[in-house]
């Protein structure tokens, strides 16, 4: 399904990663605290050069561009976002600071300390743009700050609101669709995964339902709509990937306890965990598909209908995948270790094997080719006898000829059978 376009070296180890919603820019955050911007190479192949080699070479450079590189965070970068219009860059380290940028030239606009907990730093874990006015910020301690965004910019210095979803720290946000009666377009209501429970919250009303405890940490979740159960198909599912290689599906409103489940990885023992995912889209995948990234480096294609993995691809053989994610130009962006890898829909896999078929048929004109050479005299006169004949015969003829052959393989031709039929009783002429 996928194959690797190029891989991008990095110069510490990824923590967080961020793609632009309607431009090929990847932003990242590492260890270090450095943030970095990078232009992608441009997807759009010419069918002109549909046979060239479009592979680029592992270090990534002439095809990837820095934007702009700084040293944003005195601690690690932990975690980015993108504005929904990609106009604003936000960015959040363990030196609490919770800073907004321009994702073209990486210049700050505004920043806010992180509200601390009990008097302790409270290092940050996710952001999430639910709308051009409210930005979600999850921490260490459970805590989940609503924040005014206002032009794009931190309007204010304190949260408007503060939830504890959990009790451990927020591992996963993910918005739940806007209801039919939403005005606005944009989600009010978020899952969150942390520890081993799931939770529902909601901009206005705060937290609404908390999960059974799972006794698995769940870390991942993604909404997959057009799922559900058979009486309600159009309801969605939440996938949620947990800490022991499982896949657990989750019908959208019965929030007390999980469905179903897929193993992704059947260790003994459990599995490794399960620390990303994203939906493929459905013009790449064809179906309800996510993709999941594992804490063995490698990434398993997930085939939510048939309930099973469908195929798995190599990341790394170490770091495990942390991030993932798909461009403006549908490849799938996979981040892990100190690389990350750049992912396109295989032409191959595509054309449905129809690439073979061509080659094959180009073969065969090219031996036909060979065989109308001059250096060829005996296989010359063969092929001539062999259109001759063709040239020939009717159609008519053809079908009687395909019939003699049929009844030749099946040993009917030349054989006289006896008054007991097909059982080993043969008829021989003159002895009746």
């Amino acid at each position: 399904m996928f194959e690797n376009l190029c891989t991008l070296p990095l110069s510490a180890d990824l923590f967080t990663q961020a793609l632009h919603p309607i431009e090929p820019l990847l932003g990242v955050g590492l260890s270090t605290g450095h943030v970095q911007c990078f232009r992608l190479p441009a997807a759009d192949r010419s069918s002109d050069d549909d046979d060239a080699d479009v592979s680029v070479l592992s270090d990534g450079k002439g095809t990837i561009d820095t934007v702009w590189r700084t040293k944003r965070h005195k601690g690690s970068c932990r975690t980015l976002a993108f504005s929904n219009d990609g106009s604003a860059l936000y960015s959040a380290g363990t030196d609490s600071l919770l800073k907004h940028f321009s994702p073209t030239t990486g210049q700050v606009a505004s920043k806010i300390a992180i509200p601390s907990a009990k008097s302790v730093p409270d290092s940050p874990t996710l952001l999430h743009v639910l709308s051009p006015q409210t930005l979600l910020l999850a921490c260490d301690s459970g805590a989940l700050h609503l924040l005014d965004l206002r032009d794009g910019a931190l309007a204010a210095s304190k949260p408007q609101q503060t939830h504890f979803p959990h009790d451990d720290f927020v591992s996963s946000i993910t918005p739940l669709p806007p209801s039919a009666e939403s005005t606005s377009g944009y989600s009010k209501q978020w899952i969150s995964t942390g520890g081993t429970t799931l939770a529902v919250t909601d901009l206005r009303r705060g937290v609404l339902v908390r999960s059974d405890d799972q006794e698995d940490e769940l870390l991942c979740t993604a909404f997959i709509s057009g799922m559900g159960p058979k009486k309600n198909r159009d309801n969605g599912v939440v996938a949620v990937g947990t800490g022991s290689g499982v896949l657990t599906l989750w019908d959208k409103g019965s929030w007390d306890d999980q469905q179903d489940r897929v193993i992704v990885d059947p260790a003994r023992g459990g599995g490794e965990s399960l620390d990303c995912i994203v939906q493929i889209p459905e013009d790449v995948a064809r179906g309800k598909k996510v993709a999941v990234g594992v804490g063995d480096g490698s990434l398993r294609i997930v085939d939510l209908t048939k309930r099973e993995v469908e195929i798995t691809l190599r990341h790394d053989d170490l770091e495990a995948v942390v991030a993932l994610g798909f461009d403006c130009q549908g490849r799938m962006i996979s981040g892990g270790g100190q690389t990350v890898k750049v992912w396109e829909e295989s032409p191959l896999l595509c054309r449905g094997g129809s690439e073979d078929d061509d080659s094959e048929a180009e073969d065969s004109d090219d031996d036909d080719h060979d065989d109308n050479s001059d250096d060829e005299k005996p296989t010359n006169g063969v092929e001539h006898k062999r259109r001759s004949s063709r040239d020939s015969d009717s159609s008519d003829g053809d079908d009687e000829g395909t019939k003699k052959r049929k009844k030749r393989r099946k040993g009917k031709a030349n054989t006289t059978l006896g008054p007991h039929g097909a059982h080993g009783v043969l008829r021989f002429k003159g002895l009746d």
